[in-house]
């Protein structure tokens, strides 16, 4: 349900375009590991996996699940609640283990957080936390780096201006980009394994970003634009 939301309200906010260096959905029992720069982004990425044939399950912050409708839509779902700092926090990495052995797509974020800045730039991934890469050697699965770009053009700044970004999008319709890159295996100790997935993952979002600013790189499959104009 979550993917479908997302699949219908993203298009009528901004023009979504998604690359990437595979053909077809994300295969099963994998990990997809993106950069969180806006409230607005999960929905991108949740938009762009869904028109790639991927509907994943989502590790998120327990707040969440306190929010009205949303907190039901995310049991219903089941998605996995990340209560950070608690004595049970560990327990979401192995619901996700859980998840990846019984084939599903599990969607981590791997800084944990949201920038504190509140421009509308985008740039290059944080420091990681080691969830992804504990959970990456413990499953044996394999991580898809995700890079997204444009959705602080959607919603940054204050809870105003968030709120006057999210209600002028339909008129202004910003570009959006997901690139997925290829997926691997994290190697070497958590530290090196978070270190490589950070990595990854800021190559995916640099392609993004020189897609969104119309210098795309030659080799991944582009998977079309959505709203007026979109193309094949």
């Amino acid at each position: 349900m979550l993917s479908r939301i997302a699949s219908t309200l993203i298009p009528a906010l901004g023009r979504l375009a998604v690359t990437s260096e595979v053909a077809g959905p994300v295969a099963p029992g994998s990990i997809v590991a993106a950069n969180h720069s806006s409230l607005a982004d999960p929905g991108v990425v949740l938009a762009a996996l869904r028109r790639v044939g991927t509907e994943p399950v989502v590790m998120a912050t327990a707040g969440l699940w306190r929010v009205p409708v949303l907190g039901g839509v995310l049991r219903a779902g089941g998605h996995i609640p990340v209560h950070r700092g608690k004595a049970h926090a560990a327990a979401a990495l192995d619901e996700a283990a859980a998840a990846l052995a019984a084939g599903r797509v599990v969607l981590i974020y791997g800084e944990g957080g949201l920038p504190k800045r509140r421009d509308p730039r985008d740039a290059e991934p944080g420091a990681f936390r080691t969830g992804l890469a504990r959970l990456a050697v413990v499953s044996g699965a394999p991580v898809v780096p995700l890079g997204q770009c444009g959705a602080r053009r959607l919603s940054s700044g204050g809870a105003v201006k968030q709120l006057a970004g999210f209600a002028t999008a339909p008129l202004r319709r910003p570009a959006l980009h997901v690139h997925l890159g290829a997926p691997f295996h994290p190697e070497g100790d958590i530290a090196g394994a978070t270190a490589a997935a950070r990595r990854a993952v800021t190559e995916a979002w640099r392609t993004a970003q020189q897609r969104l600013d119309g210098h795309g790189r030659r080799g991944a499959l582009h998977l079309g634009t959505s709203g007026p104009g979109r193309r094949g």
